[in-house]
């Protein structure tokens, strides 16, 4: 008898001393194996973005070893496909994979789209949207009211920055308003008259 209940309480000891160094999250990650892939397309509508992006690479992503399944999310300027493996493979492995069929894929996709590959994360990773707006009859310091564009800067060159130094956060989505863009109109005959050429 006293074998045996020393045996029971070194088995309870051995319990509690595993239970305290048992790993506890608040939000449990239960998601399969994902491997994401951004693409931006500037100026696509949402149907533009799921027939032009999207359908290339879903269709390029078919029959890849392990695969599961795959999802896509097609919004104004941005093309989102998960491309989700079965249980037990490597996410290394499937990174590879998707790599491999990526370059194959961008061949597809029209002049200035480029896809990519998202950070190593779960699908638990994109959790939080906010929008930028200018509050009812704000002007900027020229006394004109805010614009898409002006709000895509902001967006773009003060928020995203900031956001993306704060520790866990691996990447940043825009999605809408108007990229700022400079262009560039040459005038043939002053380019003649100094005696430059375009390629100058």
């Amino acid at each position: 008898r006293i074998v045996v209940m020393l045996a029971v309480l070194l088995m309870a000891g051995l319990g509690i001393a595993s239970y305290q160094k048992l790993p506890i999250d608040a939000v449990p990650d239960i998601t399969n194996v994902q491997v994401q892939i951004n693409t931006s397309a500037p100026g696509f509508s949402p149907l533009e973005t799921e027939q032009r992006v999207t359908f290339a690479i879903e269709t390029n992503m078919a029959g890849l070893p392990g695969l599961q399944q795959t999802r896509s999310l097609s919004r104004s300027g941005l093309s989102q496909v998960t491309v989700i493996f079965e249980d037990g493979t490597d996410l290394f492995f499937a990174r590879q994979l998707v790599g491999e069929r990526l370059q194959i894929a961008k061949d597809q996709l029209p002049e200035g789209v480029d896809a990519m590959m998202g950070p190593i994360s779960t699908g638990l990773g994109e959790i939080f949207l906010w929008t930028v707006e200018a509050r009812d009859g704000a002007l900027k310091e020229d006394g004109t009211p805010y614009t898409p564009t002006d709000l895509r800067v902001i967006q773009d060159w003060i928020i995203k920055p900031q956001l993306r130094n704060v520790p866990g956060v691996a990447e940043i989505n825009t999605i809408g308003g108007f990229a700022k863009q400079y262009q560039i109109a040459p005038d043939p005959k002053k380019l003649a008259a100094y005696k430059l050429t375009l390629n100058d």
